[in-house]
């Protein structure tokens, strides 16, 4: 095991993927000779040379179309947005091509590229290096969306992303950069948890408190202190925040009975109500559903992919309506799945 700090921790994450895969690519703004603003890829120019760590211009959009160009190519392109408030340039390219390359191509194409952005508050900068933008790629289908709160799991999910045929959104909390904590580097990834499974940091009974990236740290230290007061507070980092993995949440909230959701993101429509929600829908012994759209695109085609079943083509609940028999047999079934009752009828 080897004390780093998480920005040593991706950097050293960066390397090994690189040593791994020669189609692996660092490219951004200061990323080469700077070593990033944060250096998170300090001396890796300098290891691998100007073709592999590219210092890009000041264009984000460029940055990200690039990239998307390289993964058709058969490379994996790991892209650096210096600071969270920048990335808006490049959205259309993530949210319009990245995401959609693979729906799109009926499962046929996959761009493996990984984004990552430093996100959160607590360093004293000023607009747009301070925000919290990740409920925009959260709410994109087609993209994974991760958060790593320490050194150990920023050093396993960054080569989990990079390694994954997904495009995967990697936020990365600023304010943790200089946190320290032990680090296997010896054992690979190999045994490391799944990049979209949720992690137990503390265990408790009275209530399920739930965290991503910066306030993990902050959470199981509240919880550390209520135990003086003798209460018992369940902490879960979360660690993927599209696919939520509602497994090990659900399970501590039937266990607890109670839930509360932390993060930074503005409270409006932030994942916290989303997370609520299925909370209560699924983790809940009364019988409750929402009436929206699906996370993917409307259909093609009412037939199942007949090439792959990577790309879904078809899905009952694309669109609300006033009559949807099929969805709503669905429903149940799923419910049914899930271990939640409906409700009797008087």
């Amino acid at each position: 095991m080897t004390t780093l700090t998480l920005s040593k921790a991706l950097n050293a994450g960066l390397r090994k993927a690189m040593e791994n895969d020669p189609k692996v690519l660092i490219m951004g703004e200061d990323v080469g000779k700077l070593g990033g603003v944060f250096r998170v890829t300090d001396g890796l120019q300098k290891d691998f040379g100007e073709d592999r760590v590219i210092d890009t211009p000041l264009a984000e959009s460029a940055i990200v179309g690039t990239a998307i160009g390289l993964a058709l190519r058969g490379f994996r392109p790991v892209c650096e947005i210096q600071f969270d408030g920048f990335v808006y340039p490049a959205t259309n390219q993530i949210v319009s091509q990245l995401a959609k390359m693979r729906y799109r191509s009926r499962g046929n194409v996959s761009l493996p590229v990984t984004i990552r952005i430093p996100c959160g508050g607590g360093i004293g900068a000023v607009e747009h290096h301070s925000e919290s933008p990740e409920v925009l790629f959260a709410h994109t289908a087609g993209l994974r969306v991760v958060a790593c709160a320490d050194a150990a799991d920023a050093y396993a999910m960054i080569q989990q992303s990079i390694s994954c045929d997904d495009p995967v959104i990697f936020f990365e909390p600023k304010r943790r950069y200089w946190d320290k904590a032990e680090v296997d580097t010896v054992s690979g990834v190999t045994h490391a948890m799944p990049l979209d499974r949720a992690k137990v940091v503390l265990e408790g009974t009275d209530v399920t408190l739930l965290a991503y990236g910066p306030l993990v740290r902050t959470c199981l230290e509240s919880a550390l202190a209520a135990r003086q007061d003798g209460r018992s507070i369940e902490v879960i980092d979360l660690r993927s925040l599209s696919p939520l993995d509602m497994e090990t949440i659900s399970a501590s909230v039937r266990r607890t009975g109670r839930c509360v959701v932390a993060h930074e993101a503005p409270v409006y429509a932030g994942l916290g109500a989303e997370i609520a929600a299925r909370v209560t829908e699924q983790a809940s012994t009364t019988w409750r559903r929402r009436c929206c759209g699906s996370a993917v695109s409307p259909p093609l085609t009412r037939r199942p992919a007949s090439r792959t079943t990577t790309c879904p083509t078809w899905t009952g609940s694309w669109t609300p309506s006033t009559a949807r028999p099929a969805t709503e047999g669905a429903g149940r079934e799923h419910d049914r799945a899930q271990g939640v009752q409906a409700p009797r009828r008087r």
